[in-house]
């Protein structure tokens, strides 16, 4: 014989708390990925999620900085000659996209493809005219004169 230990309403309400709390549970672990940016150097391709979106919002001023000035998580070896591409999702491009070199802004239109290439000498040679050995490269999501994305890469010289 078995005995009840709880009453049918009882059930009933731990069924629909179970119920309740597996939902929440898979509802927070779908948060929605942010667009990939890719960097492809010879057969070698890296992707990133944003270092800083917000869905497709502007970003607040006071957080552009920071946003451009975070550590980049990939890093891609280039050399003076090589090809780099750069690859953005199609929804990035429709509302184009710009390169940063070390936090300043290396272009004054935004590009409105997917795809471009870039030559390496264009990343490592510096100001003064020397080669730098690392270098940060951000690939900026625009909506007119605001930013809404921010993919961060350290490019370093090869040996």
């Amino acid at each position: 014989m078995t005995v009840a230990f709880f009453s049918g309403k009882g059930r009933r309400i731990g069924v629909a708390l179970g119920a309740v709390s597996a939902g929440l549970l898979v509802l927070s672990a779908c948060d929605k990925p942010t667009p990939l940016a890719t960097v492809t150097v010879g057969s070698d391709s890296v992707n990133t999620e944003a270092a800083c979106y917000d869905d497709g919002n502007p970003i607040k001023e006071s957080l552009i900085q920071g946003c451009l000035n975070k550590k980049a998580d990939k890093t891609v070896k280039i050399s003076m000659d090589d090809k780099v591409r750069f690859g953005v999702d199609p929804e990035i491009a429709e509302n184009g996209w710009t390169l940063f070199i070390n936090g300043q802004q290396a272009e004054q239109e935004p590009y409105k493809n997917t795809y471009r290439t870039i030559p390496g000498n264009a990343f490592l040679a510096s100001q003064t005219g020397e080669t730098s050995k690392e270098t940060t490269v951000s690939i900026v999501e625009t909506k007119g004169k605001k930013l809404t994305g921010v993919w961060q890469f350290k490019f370093e010289k090869k040996d």
